[in-house]
């Protein structure tokens, strides 16, 4: 409970930093996570109540940084005090910096508090005695302000649904929240909470859900549907107070609830004409949204540029083995259609997906490899992610493992390698743990190379006989710029693979696989 003799309190919400090497890195500086903002954006509306966010992965440079990396919450705390500070778990591999500050607060006096995807029921336990006084399980708006409010003494904490807690020494799992359904009544998300962080990139969404079912992702159930009017909100609104231009939708898969997204697009297309601004958009997308002309052609005029494809495989008993409902020879012709619309194209890819056991499938390495690199190049995609499965908790294929004693105990393999770079389990054979690692990053070696460094000078020297030639400035900017933005990427893309490669090097992952694989064997 909380001193309930002072008139306000404070509510801090940590996004916690990534490890030293993470493919989320470089995009972290740019953004923030939406979930912990909406959460903020509800809290910060009570009375009596001061909120902010702090995301130890967008710090600018005059923020309070920490030496061991992310903020100095020593710092926070004499500047700025909290009362209750809510941890958001999202991506497992931040989990072990997360259960580190909860310890730096726990012995403040602090309550704490932790939400998101990995604080599912497999983990409550482990959270609870990791300094966690209250984890909130699923969708956290309506929760945190029924848990404040109890923390305050104006409710009973037994009548707060959807949180886990210990009284006594025992786990108390209260009641499940039902899902939400009335976004209209929730504030719009208030970036202005984030604090210390240079946004460039808005994330917003419309939906929440999905209902492809794929084996590997947690994301489940019937979508949940915002109005179009609440995502245009969102969007006018971060454009009047902050500026904002470039947004990410990060519903799962845009293009559910097709007329209601096609309503959205004119309506984006007609704000943007009305008040004299293009805004550049990227959103997720199916693959076989491209047998849809009207949609695809309603998002260009909306601003869309970029789509994100969950390819995951070129290979048929990989993508059977995820639940994908398409097939390896359907994809190539359904991403020129995208490119015949003018999308730029960020592929996704999972390397090595493991087999059901009913599927009698072997494929070494190195031809596994051969497919990925010819897929990718016969695509012409802009940009890739090559990542390994990730047994998260939660999902059928970390169950399916489970019980196939395949995945490496988390004493050895801890959850900081949860995050695609890393092998988490034992690999249908002939493939190796340490055989997965190094293709994917053979893959990615071959796309981001240091050449395009030298692409970008041509590029700068291309542009004015370019537009010459094609007699038409807006064609001929849009080849350049897509050539010049890709060359760009890339090059980055290499430095980012190189300072991983570094601290990989720096890093025992080794060492602990091969601790993990002795005790899988015992």
């Amino acid at each position: 409970m909380l001193n309930s003799n002072k008139k306000r309190y404070r509510l801090r919400i940590v996004i916690p930093a990534y490890p030293a090497f993470n493919i989320y890195s470089s995009i972290a500086k740019v953004t923030t996570a939406l979930g912990p903002v909406c959460v903020a954006s509800v809290a910060n509306k009570m009375e009596g109540w001061d909120v902010e966010v702090i995301d130890e992965n967008n710090l600018r440079r005059y923020g309070p940084r920490s030496d061991s990396g992310g903020a100095d919450h020593e710092f926070l705390q004499r500047q700025r005090p909290a009362d209750v500070v809510g941890f958001y778990g999202g991506l497992t591999s931040t989990v072990p910096r997360l259960y580190k500050l909860a310890r730096f607060y726990r012995g403040k006096g602090v309550v704490t508090i932790a939400g998101g995807q990995h604080f599912l029921e497999d983990n409550i336990t482990e959270a609870l005695n990791s300094c966690i006084d209250y984890v909130v399980i699923g969708e956290g708006e309506e929760t945190v302000k029924d848990l404040l409010e109890a923390l305050q003494g104006e409710r009973d904490i037994n009548d707060v649904k959807g949180i886990a807690y210990l009284n006594n020494g025992k786990i108390i799992c209260a009641p499940k929240r039902e899902p939400l359904t009335d976004f209209d009544k929730l504030p719009l998300p208030d970036f202005s909470l984030v604090h210390y962080a240079r946004i460039k990139l808005y994330p917003v969404e419309r939906i929440r859900g999905c209902g492809m079912n794929c084996e590997f992702c947690t994301v489940k159930g019937k979508p949940r549907c915002a109005s179009p009017e609440r995502l245009l909100g969102c969007i006018s609104n971060l454009l009047e107070t902050k500026d904002a231009r470039h947004f990410f939708v990060v519903d799962d898969l845009f293009g559910q609830q097709r007329d209601e997204t096609i309503r959205f697009c004119n309506m984006l297309r007609d704000y943007q004409k009305n008040i004299g601004r293009r805004l550049d958009i990227s959103v997720q997308i199916r693959l076989d949204k491209a047998r849809d002309p009207e949609l695809l052609s309603a998002m260009r005029q909306a601003g869309i540029n970029t789509v994100a494809i969950g390819f995951e495989s070129p290979i048929e008993e990989e993508l059977e083995a995820m639940n994908k409902h398409i097939k390896p020879e359907h994809m190539l012709s359904l991403t020129k259609i995208f490119h015949k619309f003018g999308f730029l194209i960020h592929g996704m890819f999972i390397f090595a997906y493991p087999l059901k056991e009913s599927l009698k499938f072997k494929m070494p390495a190195k031809e596994r490899v051969r497919h990925f690199k010819n897929f990718i190049r016969k695509a012409k995609i802009d940009t890739i992610q090559v990542l390994l499965p990730t047994p998260i908790v939660g999902t059928e294929l970390r169950h399916r493992l489970a019980m196939q004693n395949r995945i490496y105990p988390i004493e050895d393999v801890g959850w900081e390698y949860y995050d695609g770079n890393f092998p988490l389990f034992e690999p249908d054979e002939p493939m190796t743990a340490i055989g997965m690692q190094a293709s994917i990053r053979k893959i990615m070696g071959k796309f981001y190379q240091f050449k395009y460094m030298f692409m970008l000078g041509l590029n700068i020297f291309s542009f004015p006989a370019l537009i010459f030639f094609l007699h038409n400035i807006k064609p001929g900017w849009r080849k350049w710029y897509r050539s010049w933005r890709n060359n760009l990427v890339r090059f980055g893309g290499w430095v980012t693979i190189r300072g991983w490669n570094s601290a990989f090097k720096k890093d025992k992952f080794l060492q602990k696989l091969q601790k993990a694989k002795e005790r899988l064997k015992k």
